[in-house]
């Protein structure tokens, strides 16, 4: 992250050639009117007015530079980044105190730690991104009982109220995590504010209970990341902490399988996931949950999410065979739900070699650490399924280190510049950036209105 209509190949006008081939069309006044438009929602964001980019929207790309290219697509298009650590940054370095002048200035002028913050998302043209909450696992992973599970809970809600509380500080900036897809990019195009959903990274987050989900389904969290690096209630993990420090790389295993995939809670779960309209994410799970969701397992009486899904932050298993990646037999069924994978900017899932102790990660390869590697994950997956069926999902903020030449948001232009350089078309590269992951997002939307107008109840927890 199918089996109704929503998986048509139909794409919105964002994301077609045409959208951009329109302009040659002798429809002249509406043509400018749009444009002009753009331009001042462009300027907002850019604090200045520009009147070349009028130009610049309206002329056909045949006729521009690669870096004319860059600028209309991504103002055209919002660049959507599956997956941002601002919210753990903020924990980690400002111990979520957002009122202070030391965070204001770093976060508003720049100077902030890694690789986000204001005058940074503006040179690089950002259109929206994924706020991740992310809480470590409990250290005993395979206990799932409510009990275990309460202080991630109440530390997970701790991260979804430094979020809001800095999306409403900011709301000049970033629009409420509530908006749904219309809404937030209507946000966009009129106010060039950012589209600003969350993302749970881990179903760890809701102990055992689809209550919990639902609550934080009204707090603005538009897709749920199945599992972290933990096994949890609802589904198996691709690799388990093993050390007391969850942020050490050497920290983790490949996991073996506890549930076989999803449990049976986890095949309700994903059914409740379909009615909320939110989004699932199969990042850090295990290829044999990565098949339930998409696929069905008859064993398990189920037939798979009824919505397509998005891997917020993978990249591809055939270019780095690391678990944490999608593997090339799950690809197939990745185009045949219409879902989406964002390929990330961690390092150590770009570039690596197999392990030569049995058990272990690969070895990270930093000579293919590079903005160009980047580029060539997604056009592996793209040349596989369809370049329809990619995104971004960069993990900012929440990683060591960086590409070379993605060092932090303002580089996302450069690789803008590079999948033009590698052949695509401007229709492709803003399906890429972000029109591919909305229309993942209204598949959703729309299964969860069928569902509603079905009549199918809330799932409730047992206790």
């Amino acid at each position: 992250m199918s089996k109704s209509a929503v998986n048509k190949k139909a794409k919105p006008s964002w994301t077609t050639d045409e959208s951009y081939d329109r302009y040659k069309r002798p429809r002249w006044q509406p043509v400018l009117l749009l444009a002009a438009g753009l331009v001042l929602v462009l300027a907002i964001r850019l604090e200045t007015y520009q009147p070349h980019l009028l130009l610049l929207l309206v002329a056909p790309s045949s006729i521009l530079s690669l870096d004319q290219r860059v600028v209309k697509i991504m103002s055209l298009t919002p660049l959507i980044d599956g997956h941002n650590d601002l919210a753990e940054r903020v924990r980690f370095h400002f111990h979520n105190h957002i009122y202070s002048s030391d965070f204001r200035s770093k976060f508003e002028n720049g100077g902030m730690p890694e690789h986000f913050d204001l005058p940074r998302m503006i040179t690089g043209r950002q259109g929206g991104f994924f706020w991740s909450c992310w809480v470590d696992c409990p250290k005993d992973g395979l206990d799932f009982s409510n009990e275990n599970y309460a202080p991630v809970v109440i530390e997970a809600l701790a991260q979804m109220d430094v979020i809001h509380r800095l999306q409403a500080a900011r709301r000049d900036i970033f629009s409420p995590a509530s908006l749904d897809s219309t809404s937030a990019l209507s946000a966009f195009r009129r106010g060039g504010k950012l589209l600003s959903p969350i993302g749970l990274e881990g179903l760890h987050m809701v102990g055992r209970n689809a209550s919990t989900l639902r609550l934080f389904d009204k707090l603005g969290v538009k897709y749920a990341t199945l599992t972290w690096n933990c096994h949890n209630a609802f589904a198996d993990a691709a690799q388990v902490t093993v050390l007391d420090d969850s942020l050490d790389p050497e920290a983790a295993r490949p996991a073996k399988p506890y549930w076989g995939g999803l449990s049976l809670l986890g095949t309700q779960l994903i059914r409740e996931m379909n009615r909320l309209g939110m989004m699932i994410d199969l990042s850090h799970t295990h290829p044999a949950t990565m098949h339930d969701v998409l696929a069905g397992n008859a064993t398990k009486s189920f037939p798979g999410s009824r919505a397509p899904v998005i891997f917020s932050h993978s990249s591809a298993h055939a270019l780095c065979p690391h678990p944490r990646n999608v593997p090339d037999h799950i690809l197939p069924l990745v185009k045949q739900t219409n879902s989406v994978v964002m390929v990330t900017f961690v390092p150590q899932f770009i570039s690596c070699v197999n392990a030569t102790v049995p058990d272990r990660l690969p070895m990270f390869y930093p000579a293919n650490s590079t903005l160009e590697w980047v580029a060539e994950h997604i056009m592996y997956i793209g040349k596989k399924i369809g370049f329809e069926h990619v995104g971004i999902g960069s993990d900012f903020d929440g990683i060591p280190s960086t590409p070379r030449g993605l060092e932090d948001v303002s580089k996302f232009p450069a690789l803008v510049k590079q999948l033009l350089r590698q052949g695509l078309s401007d229709g492709q590269v803003a399906g890429v950036i972000g029109g591919n992951v909305l229309r993942v997002w209204k598949g959703v939307e729309e299964i969860s209105r069928e569902m509603l107008q079905e009549g199918v109840l809330p799932m409730e927890d047992d206790i």
